[in-house]
């Protein structure tokens, strides 16, 4: 496709949840799988490791959805009034560090998948002349309206949505609508839908009841929020789930992780209590329906996998977050939990109804992008024979060797 030897990708994230690190998983390997196996790709958790203030930043977000999610509004009430990543204080302090990852990478395209980080590489870009040579797209891994405005940046020469709904956020936030295209949420390609067969097969290796109804209950990559208080409450109910099963995922919590194996063991239902994995396809397919916060990944991991989703709604969520739960209701894809006592109720819904069931599955298959993280791949690699087009016709500048 170019001249090249080596293509470059600098993919900029944060771990701030876990969403945000899955989509830069995600399209990594997807480059590697889809366009260049030789290429290289460099991911950098740019908030944290930029300077110390951010990185408390960063820590304070994750506590807030760990063990306060229903202060998360204010968190986000206070970004959108402050914008500190358009602050010139903050692009003074992280600014050594944003050049040096040029200088390190020496990228030919520069992905952001945090709405943090654009307005500080867009800035640098410009100072060291490179906006044109060096394109800097955004993928924006919120789904739908109503997301951070901090997605939105001058500098950003592509953007790459999920849905029609976040392209018209994206442009009522003054983006021009020939920067966007719809590409999908890029999840990764190991996300896919299983038939009853291999979903037995993989509940028998995880030590699982191949026959019964398998209850997924997501505490996320962070473990916390709402979910252990929804787990408590299927736990004192439970004697009402009769052959079920359930998965509790308990995230880089190990206080969780030793709090929710304590409850398990008073379960009247089986419980299989996991710590942080990298293998979440698994969980996915190993059970009939998922009990979840909303993050835009796990949803469309969830819906590529056809797996029903009961949504975490017992806290308002954040404006992001409830138009991607008002998606999978509108759709039939899921079901909007609004006070943790409905849990059992509602599983029970599922169980004994098994044509609503096959039929939220269905809707699920429908609203997923199954393809979409090589749709993205797609558009980088065209960004990469523009910028190669580019370099032929300009000198190198700044003492960089952009193209490594």
């Amino acid at each position: 496709m170019t001249d090249e030897p080596t293509k470059k990708f600098l993919i900029i994230t944060s771990e701030t949840g876990g969403g945000h690190t899955s989509a830069a998983t995600a399209i990594a390997d997807g480059l590697k799988r889809f366009a260049a196996p030789d290429c290289l790709v460099n991911i950098a958790r740019a908030i944290e490791e930029s300077h110390h203030l951010a990185q408390k930043l960063a820590e304070f977000y994750n506590y807030l959805l760990r063990n306060h999610q229903h202060l998360m509004k204010y968190y986000y009430w206070a970004i959108e009034h402050f914008r500190p990543n358009e602050s010139s204080l903050f692009y003074r302090m992280t600014s050594r560090y944003v050049r040096q990852l040029f200088e390190r990478y020496c990228p030919q395209v520069v992905v952001s998948v945090h709405p943090m980080t654009q307005h500080f590489l867009g800035r640098m870009l410009r100072e060291l002349g490179l906006l044109d040579r060096i394109p800097l797209v955004t993928v924006v891994t919120d789904p739908c309206y109503g997301f951070w405005r901090g997605w939105a940046c001058d500098e950003v020469s592509l953007y790459l949505v999920a849905t029609e709904e976040a392209r018209q956020q994206l442009i009522d936030y003054g983006v021009p609508a020939e920067k966007i295209k719809i590409c999908g949420i890029p999840i990764h390609p190991k996300f896919q839908f299983q038939g009853e067969e291999d979903k037995t097969a993989t509940r028998a290796e995880l030590g699982l009841d191949p026959e019964k109804f398998t209850v997924f209950i997501n505490a996320g990559w962070i473990g916390g929020g709402n979910i252990p208080r929804i787990f408590e409450e299927m736990v004192e109910q439970g004697r009402h789930l009769e052959n079920t099963q359930a998965i509790f995922l308990a995230g880089r919590n190990d206080e969780l992780r030793e709090r929710a194996s304590a409850i398990a063991r008073r379960s009247p239902f089986p419980t299989k209590v996991i710590g942080y994995t990298t293998a979440m396809e698994r969980l996915m397919n190993a059970a009939d329906v998922m009990v979840s916060k909303l993050g835009g990944l796990t949803t469309f991991e969830a819906l590529a996998t056809r797996l029903p989703i009961i949504a975490d709604a017992t806290t308002p969520p954040m404006p992001q977050e409830s138009q991607t739960a008002n998606l999978i209701s509108r759709h039939n894809a899921g079901l909007l939990l609004k006070r943790a006592g409905d849990v059992v109720p509602t599983i029970r819904r599922l169980l004994h109804d098994p044509a609503e069931h096959a039929a939220m599955r269905l809707a699920a298959s429908r609203i997923a992008i199954p393809d979409a993280t090589k749709r993205i791949v797609d558009e980088l690699m065209r960004k990469v024979e523009e910028r190669v087009a580019i370099r032929k016709q300009e000198p190198e500048s700044n003492g960089y060797s952009i193209a490594g």
